[in-house]
């Protein structure tokens, strides 16, 4: 227990001002409380009781994943985000898939970079919303749903087994974890 606030306001704050790795450790097992944490921008969401050596997997994991987001965020400083077959290019405001010019809309564009620059994190449909458009409160979060399904008829070899943005069950998206990309 934390004194004087909850753990879940405190990954709120900490995410709204850092991409610090954060995994929560907590009693609190019911799924809203995780998917709440996931979708404030916890890592990873770990309930007692946890064995030491979990623990520690689970920590290495986000910390490797920690790491490929640096050397990602090197070549985001050139303007450039390469996911597998992906290519965006910052600058130009352009994707390209294998090469091939993908034609997108600023939302598709927005919204495949929030996710691109985090993959193999849930994104909820609230973070996406505020991320693409600033704000959610005056957005249905289901808005997200639709340009995610026309994001997918243009990058995806088959839209209905989507292999690069992928769906989170009650949670929202994330785009395919490094290793899993093609």
């Amino acid at each position: 227990m934390l004194p004087g606030i909850d753990g879940l306001e405190l990954c709120r704050l900490i995410r709204s001002t850092s991409d610090v790795p954060i995994v929560m450790l907590t009693a609190r097992g019911d799924e809203r409380d995780k998917v709440a944490g996931l979708e404030l921008g916890a890592d990873d969401y770990i309930t007692k009781p946890f064995s030491l050596r979990e623990f520690r997997s689970r920590v290495r994991a986000v910390l490797r994943r920690t790491k490929r987001a640096a050397t990602r965020d090197e070549q985001e400083t050139q303007g450039v985000i390469e996911r597998g077959p992906l290519r965006i290019d910052l600058d130009r405001r352009t994707a390209t898939v294998r090469d091939r010019p993908v034609r997108l809309t600023y939302v598709e564009f927005e919204l495949l970079t929030a996710l691109a620059r985090r993959p193999g994190v849930a994104q909820g449909r609230p973070q996406l919303l505020a991320s693409v458009f600033g704000s959610s409160a005056y957005r249905d979060p289901r808005t997200i749903d639709v340009h995610i399904r026309h994001l997918r008829e243009k990058i995806e070899d088959d839209p209905s087994r989507p292999r690069l943005i992928e769906t989170v069950r009650r949670v929202g998206y994330r785009f395919a974890p490094l290793d899993r990309e093609r």
